[in-house]
């Protein structure tokens, strides 16, 4: 999963970014508001976490352009304002959730949890597909009922194939998905965590589907 974090204090944005890439994911940042928008316009990203106060252009304004020009990703809003206009604002600009500063960490993680969960359609920190079964919120990944330890990239393979299990993935979206801007990207790589993780998990629920992509599916 690949997240972006817009905030304009550096420190917070440090930690936030660190939090995330500690649980797992993929992370791009932004200090303003401008290049905020230029990098959810032309990236894709699975989730958002935008402060409202930011310089250039404020956080509402964005929110509103990204969702006029049909961008869809959840977002969930930061700010240090208690006001219930402001998260009113937030809200009718496309926000998906608020988060008051200052705030937990932990609750934060366990927000953008709940947002990549919905939005692929699972109602429980818990995925599964046949005998392997995916926990969101610990990060383990069990085969039945065994743990299976994984790499950070393996795991966060399988987690983006799970979250959208039933649909045909490419390789070009597992890229786009699994790296932020600055890693060396190559789809070949992919190849090389299939394997892998086919390996590991000793099940076969990971199809490739010639010409298009891979497919997370239980075998009947």
């Amino acid at each position: 999963m690949r997240l972006l974090v817009v905030e304009d204090d550096k420190t917070l944005n440090q930690q936030i970014v660190g939090a995330l890439e500690g649980a797992g994911y993929a992370v791009d940042h932004a200090f303003d508001g401008e290049e905020g928008q230029f990098l959810g316009e032309t990236e894709p990203y699975d989730c958002v976490i935008l402060d409202l106060g930011l310089p250039k252009t404020d956080g509402v304004t964005l929110l509103g352009n990204w969702r006029r020009a049909g961008l869809r990703m959840p977002v969930i809003i930061l700010t240090a304002r208690d006001r219930w206009s402001d998260k009113v604002s937030g809200f009718d600009a496309g926000a998906d959730d608020y988060v008051t500063k200052p705030f937990h960490m932990e609750e934060l993680l366990a927000r953008v949890r709940a947002l990549l969960r919905r939005a692929a359609g699972h109602a429980t920190s818990e995925i599964a597909c046949g005998p392997v079964s995916l926990d969101t919120r610990s990060g383990r990944v069990l085969v039945e009922g065994t743990a299976i330890k994984l790499t950070s990239h393996e795991y966060r393979l399988l987690s983006y194939l799970m979250h959208h299990k039933g649909r045909i993935v490419s390789r070009a979206e597992l890229t786009e998905h699994l790296y932020d801007q600055d890693f060396d990207r190559d789809s070949n790589t992919i190849e090389v965590f299939v394997g892998r993780l086919r390996k590991k998990l000793g099940v076969d629920i990971i199809q490739t589907v010639r010409g298009l992509g891979y497919l997370v599916e239980a075998k009947a």
